[in-house]
């Protein structure tokens, strides 16, 4: 995993309204490696979807990117018009929606839907659509059958492997994942996310995946990235930040999930609620629900600190780290 496939660099977004302009994505940094699986945690509101939909180009009024690059094997994806993102977006990578029953299309069957998509990029035949489709199918375990089958003929965790088996019809280098399990039982989660990843290592490529739930990404992520308020709060390998959290957010995260190991514990979940991104407090945005707040987080911005192998947006690090080159 050494290729840099995606580059994100300092990456802002804001929903410009009459009133005032609100930050949803402040000055984020990531990249993620051909074959990788990225997962993006935080709460509802944090700003994961708003930069999925960011490095996708898919935003539309009044959300718009305000300053940053996108950058996708070699090219900036925020200066491409488009009819040139057509060419990139689907074929080269491809994003999977958060609800599969409204992003499919219920007056059509799942077989209609892909070939409209394969249409859309490619010149095939009726037959070879056909054994395409049937063949995506067949990756994300289900029967050819049910390309005659519409969406509502479908459970909930079928419809979710249609839409990535629709993802996968161009075999992309990366997808892009928005919270595809959130509304499934804890049963067809774990066995979608499964299936992910066994796609994932089969196919080899690489995986950006939004949830706000931490457990969801423990065991299949190589690396996490815990937002909040807009901001990245913490980036590191996954083991690393599920055994030695960096900062109080995500260990305020970890710590409002049950452990199907070890001793029982009670869970403790974070006081208050993530603030209006239209006026965030000063300083730490995390400060006002900090257990361990120290009077200068009230005044001073934190910067993104290296520490060791990670990354952390937190003061009880400024004195011993350096600040990441990059906001």
């Amino acid at each position: 995993m050494s290729e840099n496939l995606l580059e994100v660099e300092d990456l802002s977004v804001s929903y410009l309204t009459d009133t005032a302009d609100i930050g949803a994505v402040e000055h984020v940094s990531l990249s993620v490696h051909a074959g990788e699986f990225l997962g993006i945690v935080g709460e509802s509101g944090c700003g994961k979807s708003t930069l999925l939909f960011a490095i996708a180009q898919l935003l539309s009024p009044p959300a718009a990117i305000t300053s940053g690059r996108v950058v996708f094997k070699g090219q900036d994806l925020v200066q491409l018009s488009e009819n040139s993102l057509r060419l990139v977006r689907w074929r080269d990578y491809s994003v999977v929606m958060q609800s599969a029953m409204n992003a499919l299309n219920p007056m059509k069957s799942i077989g209609a839907q892909f070939a409209d998509t394969i249409r859309a990029h490619e010149h095939m035949s009726p037959v070879g659509i056909k054994a395409r489709s049937a063949e995506v199918l067949h990756l994300v375990g289900i029967d050819a059958a049910h390309l005659e089958s519409y969406p509502h003929q479908l459970s909930g965790g079928m419809r979710q492997r249609a839409m990535i088996a629709m993802a996968l019809l161009f075999t992309p280098q990366l997808v892009i994942m928005d919270e595809p399990t959130s509304a499934l039982d804890v049963v067809a989660q774990r066995s979608l996310m499964t299936q992910i990843k066994d796609l994932q290592q089969q196919l080899g490529f690489a995986v950006i995946f939004v949830t706000h739930d931490m457990s969801v990404v423990a065991n299949y992520s190589d690396r996490v990235m815990v937002m909040y308020a807009g901001q990245v709060a913490e980036l590191g390998e996954t083991k690393s930040i599920f055994d030695r959290p960096l900062h109080p957010y995500s260990k305020g995260l970890l710590d409002a999930f049950p452990s199907v190991r070890g001793p029982r514990r009670p869970l403790i979940g974070i006081p208050g609620s993530p603030p209006d991104l239209g006026r965030p407090p000063t300083g730490c945005r995390f400060h006002p629900r900090c257990n361990v707040a120290m009077p200068q987080c009230t005044t001073t911005e934190p910067e993104l600190y290296d520490v060791d192998d990670a990354q952390v947006r937190c003061l009880l690090f400024a004195e011993h780290a350096a600040p990441v080159a990059t906001r």
